[in-house]
């Protein structure tokens, strides 16, 4: 038998970098952590151990913190498109390059009414995404948000539903709509406001689903892309996940007590999960 590499990529993950830009007034802070994967002529590494082409993914951590350093990193698009650049750029054997950032969430704490200038708050679980995607042909640019919870405790029904001798779901025309939001937009090419179309479509996202009169969750995830391709003419498609994160009525009748929808107990296994891609027509 006679074994053929049929593909071949390599980098360095989770690499992770803090920025303090210092200001006349005030100090910013950027937190990003980068994925770096590769692919081009490192087939002889593999066959032979033949490293004469191979980059060292220590290197790879090297030149991120090298380029961030002249870097404004305002938004982490164009630091990723940067990154992919400098390694085709400067190495010949790359044929791609993919960069993956992940932004972690940081405000400025408020004192007396007014932002604090070098003093910062987490911003919980929620980050911003991007994927950078570079080839001798070009590029491609796409981002979105993770993690961010979002709940609201009315206007969310599910009713209709098919009923088969497995189903014990009862209809419920009130309930209470939870999920951890994951969005990934495509955008049509590689310029744009990347900090004006982040927050232009999260804030479209949140308005819609707390506005929506939701049938399902699968029509509230059509109606938010819908209305985040409306939105933003810069992107091209629009992917939306969205799992249940339940909140189970509590039965007080052994107390002898009534629950109109007030007493709930949050769960977060198992759950529906429900996704979607919305594209222009």
């Amino acid at each position: 038998m006679t074994a053929v590499l049929s593909h071949h990529a390599y980098g360095k993950s989770r690499v992770r970098l803090t920025k303090v830009t210092r200001q006349a007034d005030r100090y910013d802070l950027k937190e990003l952590t980068i994925d770096i994967q590769l692919e081009g002529d490192f087939a002889a590494a593999y066959t032979h151990g033949d490293n004469s082409r191979i980059i060292a993914t220590d290197s790879m951590k090297n030149s991120v913190y090298v380029l961030a350093r002249a870097h404004p990193l305002t938004d982490p698009e164009s630091f990723g498109q940067h990154l992919a650049d400098f390694f085709l750029t400067n190495y010949p054997q790359v044929a791609s390059a993919q960069v993956k950032l992940v932004e972690q969430s940081w405000r400025r704490i408020t004192v007396a009414g007014r932002e604090h200038p070098h003093a910062f708050l987490g911003g919980g679980a929620e980050e911003r995404t991007c994927i950078v995607t570079a080839t001798r042909r070009g590029q491609r640019i796409a981002s979105g948000l993770d993690n961010l919870l979002i709940l609201k405790t009315t206007d969310s029904a599910f009713r209709g539903f098919l009923r088969d001798r497995y189903t014990t779901l009862p209809d419920a025309d009130d309930r209470i709509f939870a999920t951890i939001l994951t969005a990934d937009w495509q955008y049509r090419g590689t310029a744009a406001n990347w900090n004006g179309c982040y927050q232009l479509i999260r804030q479209t996202l949140l308005e819609v689903f707390a506005g929506h009169h939701s049938l399902s969750v699968q029509q509230t995830l059509h109606a938010m892309g819908a209305a985040a391709l409306e939105a933003c003419a810069a992107i091209e498609e629009i992917t939306l996940t969205m799992p249940n994160q339940h909140r189970l009525l509590v039965n007080l009748q052994p107390f002898g007590l009534d629950n109109p929808n007030a007493i709930f107990v949050p769960t977060e296994e198992p759950f529906g999960l429900i996704t979607g891609t919305l594209r222009r027509g």
